[in-house]
């Protein structure tokens, strides 16, 4: 079909069409920047700890503070009643596995510290945060060891303090970044200029803190129980027991020591997953809202222009229909008219969403937008327009010809 024509037919009526185009635009704009952000916190909800996250258990609570004696004793103190609790639930029947841990992932907040390949810090300097745990950490967490081995019982240390562990386990991106196509496993690193040898390697162990950043699965494991009024276990309940398995290890903690303090309860990592990304599930769902509403009012838009156009037109298409159009011929009139319009929205509002990335980007942080969220933006906004305007269409293309001719 000739389109010369058709745009004849729309500069009679530039107002309309230029507001349409906007429309399209603007919400264009919005929609693949909104798109963006939807898929990007999706990604960020679905990616993989590291952990063999069904049935993990997470307990924190705060011991009875030891009254009197020096800090030596305290430190023991605490640490008696570390080993005793971890005995208890590791005799409870549906716990399969309970470690020391200082953290998990997704708990927010970490210790952390930067590993170097030499004491003098001249060379590579790999960011990394720092798990204590003892000897059963590994196996309770649920890694993947891919080099090395765990850590034995005589390796681990017990007080308070930062690193300082003769030996570590490193997850992959450490290992990758400090020995670049060389194997890390056995290699000497120093910690904020302490000496630890590489024992073992995890394929993957996400920090605390779950936000976006060079070093998010940057981790190193310490041999260290850290004796601490606020203590944390870590437990594995047997597949499909971890309700009960939770029910078990309050009821074992309180007979052990009714002393304790647990303010936060004890909860599965399921729950911990659920609640640490409850806002960026909350800004998804806000801004699939958003698309939904835009869309559809630009989808109204379309439908009142054409049923508007169609109302004033009803003559003209009468008389095409006398002269032997047909009713295809109608409705690809209509159907390549909302096309062009709707492709000049697109092109505008191309540029409209890479300016408001860029804005955004200025202000809030935003990363790049990719050409592929613009890409499916154009192609919604292209595919949204034809199915709007062909209600209308289809009702011009069914005008009768001799209808057309009493109007005249």
């Amino acid at each position: 079909m000739n389109v010369y024509p058709i745009l004849v037919a729309l500069r009679r009526h530039k107002a309309a069409t230029l507001l349409i185009v906007l429309q399209i635009a603007l919400t264009l704009a919005i929609v693949a920047n909104a798109f963006f952000i939807i898929g990007h916190t999706i990604e960020r909800m679905s990616r993989p700890t590291g952990l063999e996250e069904g049935g993990l258990i997470w307990i924190l609570q705060k011991l009875p503070a030891p009254s009197g004696g020096d800090d030596a004793a305290k430190i023991e103190t605490l640490d008696a009643l570390q080993r005793t609790d971890l005995e208890t639930l590791r005799n409870l029947p549906d716990v399969q596995n309970v470690a020391a841990s200082t953290s998990i992932p997704l708990l927010q907040g970490d210790d952390a510290g930067d590993i170097s390949r030499d004491a003098d810090r001249k060379g590579k300097i790999v960011r990394a945060a720092y798990y204590y745990g003892d000897e059963h950490l590994r196996a309770t967490f649920g890694l993947h060891l891919i080099a090395g081995r765990d850590f034995s019982a005589s390796e681990i240390r017990h007080g308070q303090g930062g690193p300082g562990s003769p030996v570590v386990i490193v997850s992959k991106p450490v290992a990758d970044q400090l020995f670049p196509g060389s194997n890390a496993l056995g290699q000497t690193v120093y910690q904020d200029g302490k000496p630890a040898k590489i024992v073992g390697i995890v394929q993957r162990l996400q920090t605390p803190t779950w936000a976006d950043s060079t070093w998010a699965f940057n981790s190193v494991i310490e041999p260290l129980r850290d004796d601490v009024l606020w203590a944390g276990y870590v437990a594995r309940a047997r597949v499909g027991r971890t309700t009960e398995a939770i029910r078990e290890i309050h009821k074992a903690l309180f007979a052990v020591n009714p002393m304790r303090h647990m303010p936060t309860g004890i909860h599965s990592f399921s729950e911990m997953r659920a609640k640490a990304y409850g806002q960026e599930r909350g800004i998804a769902l806000l801004m699939s809202i958003i698309c939904v509403i835009l869309l559809s009012v630009t989808a109204a838009g379309i439908v009142g222009l054409t049923s508007f156009w169609v109302s004033q037109r009803t003559r003209q298409i009468g008389v095409r229909r006398a002269l032997g159009a047909r009713k295809i011929d109608i409705l690809h009139y209509f159907l390549i008219e909302n096309l062009l319009i709707a492709g000049g929205g697109a092109v505008v509002g191309a540029l409209f969403a890479f300016g408001l990335n860029e804005w955004l980007m200025r202000h809030y942080e935003m990363m790049h937008l990719p050409l592929f969220y613009v890409a499916i933006g154009v192609i919604a906004m292209l595919v949204l327009g034809q199915v709007a305007v062909l209600v209308p269409a289809r009702r011009a293309s069914n005008v009768a010809p001799v209808v057309a001719t009493r109007s005249v």
